[in-house]
């Protein structure tokens, strides 16, 4: 109990001194002015600080900081700056390890601290890696990774949210919300850094399409013409094989172990497991440490991973219910049917929940109600896949982009009689620096044949919609997309009363079918000005042309 006690109050003189509270409705920070004996280095800090959502803030901590030289180069500032972060993170590691040893006996927020820990754990290794890759020029990887540790803080905070019982779980939340500060404030000059190198003069805070800004325009690559060919690369060996029964050439049974096998892998050399024909009801994780694992399958409905977990049951969040769950990087499948049975009166129960950096998946199937694909955290590739739910059921805040795939809205209910509500999509994005969002190129957004029956029935009941703000900053667009009858001549439909819809950006191009029609689209929406589509190309939001295999 001393030691608890020793725990708490000195995180607290920490998280004093730091600075003020960057509290979660974005009030501004006040932080006491410090004379500063170096001019240059004062206004050198002065002007890279001018880039982030929390300028007082991000003085103060430099001004403080230990590792940062008396003639700073605007690549030393960011470094010192992902440092201040890293610092904090660890004591709020050992904060969130106090909340869950003293958690036995309490499900929700034991398993909320659990969480808790795998999402700074994630975060501290983003933040690690941004630090190795940035001072050898790779920018883009810069940023998609303190997007995701920054995702990974503000989930952290969130999951202590639902369990704020004591002070202890309310102190932690408020050393939280610093540290989400300082990492938002590193990520902001990571992208003004992206953007102006070291001229530090122009830095800016981060800017979105809502306000007129959009990145990679000269792109090169001519036209609007998006059909990046590329996707599943076809030289593949398998190097383990599962299978339901016992057979000659069968190492595993379980799918599971097959990735228990796979080695803890920092090369490039893939992992690929053949899964045969075969319903395994199994839930399977891959976790940080195995990267580059693939998964084979042999079709559609016929290599089938099948889980039934929901927010139902005791101490499961959202993330927990997924039946298929990927932490580690360079993941990949094809031909697979991923699903969650557990119904559409089970509220959140994900299929499939991904983590993985440069992920590719192609010719898969995600079966589920609410929230069916966990698109989470990083860069993601889906290729001719095809994806069915209804409330939410493709949400996450990664960059992901999903390629000649058919999303397919089903029913919550057994006979729907009476109307529903429903929205394909729910981006996370929380700041406007993250560089993440959803773009569907030349998909079909439809009803299944079951829906479709129910809705021609009644039309005036069902409404459809294309995305709803899950967070502030949601960015989700459709570029040459078929829009089925089964569309509100809205589109996109409202979270919560006005709530970031000033922020949001939701977009389309050259979108066709009946349910594409524009005239009725709310006017927080927006049509893509035709100069700036290649904004959206494999190329440039994921960098796809750097790791997705060409098919030529």
């Amino acid at each position: 109990m001393a030691s608890l006690l020793f725990l708490t109050i000195f995180s607290l003189i920490l998280f004093f001194s730091l600075s003020s509270a960057i509290h979660h409705h974005h009030h501004p920070p006040k932080s006491p002015p410090k004379p500063l004996t170096d001019q240059t280095l004062s206004m050198t800090i002065d002007l890279a600080c001018k880039a982030t959502r929390y300028p007082e803030t991000c003085k103060t901590t430099l001004i403080h900081s230990k590792t940062l030289p008396q003639d700073p180069k605007p690549i030393e500032i960011i470094q010192s700056s992902i440092s201040v972060s890293t610092q904090n993170l660890k004591i709020a590691q050992s904060m969130v390890k106090t909340i869950f040893d003293s958690s036995t006996g309490n499900p929700n927020r034991s398993s909320a601290a659990k969480n808790c820990l795998e999402f700074l754990h994630n975060s501290d290794y983003r933040l690690s890696s941004t630090v190795d890759v940035l001072s050898r020029g790779k920018i883009k990887d810069s940023r998609a990774w303190m997007s995701a540790a920054l995702l990974y803080q503000y989930d952290c905070w969130s999951a202590l949210k639902y369990v704020n019982d004591s002070q202890l779980v309310n102190d932690t939340m408020s050393f939280m919300d610093n540290l989400i500060g300082f990492t938002s404030n590193a990520l902001s000059m990571v992208v003004s850094y992206d953007l102006f190198g070291d001229e530090i003069a122009m830095w800016k805070p981060p800017l979105t399409e809502r306000d007129g800004f959009w990145e990679n325009n000269n792109s090169g690559f001519g036209g609007v013409d998006l059909g990046f060919k590329g996707g599943f690369p076809l030289d593949i060996t398998t190097d383990v094989t599962v299978c339901k029964e016992e057979g000659v050439g069968c190492n595993y049974k379980k799918i599971q172990e097959a990735v228990d096998a796979a080695p803890n892998n920092d090369g490039v050399r893939k992992f690929v497991i053949r899964i045969k024909e075969g319903i395994y009801e199994e839930i399977v994780r891959v976790p940080l440490e195995k990267r580059n694992v693939v998964f084979l399958g042999d079709g559609i409905g016929k290599t089938v991973i099948s889980g039934s977990l929901s927010v139902k049951q005791p101490g499961l969040s959202t993330y927990n219910t997924a039946t298929v769950g990927v932490v580690g990087d360079g993941f990949m499948a094809r031909d697979i049917t991923v699903q969650n049975t557990a119904g559409g009166e089970a509220h959140q129960a994900v299929a499939f929940r991904s983590d993985s950096d440069l992920s590719i998946i192609e010719n898969c199937e995600f079966l589920g109600n609410q929230d069916t694909l966990y698109a989470h955290s990083l860069r993601q590739f889906y290729k001719s896949c095809r994806i069915q739910g209804n409330v939410d059921f493709i949400f996450g805040n990664s960059a992901a982009i999903f390629q000649d795939s058919v999303i397919l809205i089903c029913s919550r209910q057994i006979s729907p009689g009476k109307g529903e509500n429903n929205a394909v999509t729910a981006h996370g994005r929380t700041d406007p620096a993250q560089s993440t969002g959803f773009v569907f190129q030349n998909c079909v957004i439809n009803g299944t044949d079951e829906y479709l029956g129910w809705y021609y029935k009644k039309p005036k009941v069902h409404k459809n919609y294309l995305g709803r703000p899950w967070k502030e900053y949601s960015r989700t667009v459709f570029i040459k997309c078929y829009l089925g009858i089964i569309l509100a001549q809205q589109g996109w439909m409202p979270w919560s009363g006005d709530f970031a819809l000033k922020t949001l950006y939701y977009g389309e191009f050259e979108n066709s079918g009946p349910g594409a029609n524009v005239t009725g689209r709310v006017d927080w929406s927006n049509q893509i000005p035709v100069e700036h589509v290649m904004a959206y190309s494999v190329q440039n939001f994921i960098q796809g042309d750097e790791w997705i295999p060409v098919s030529t």
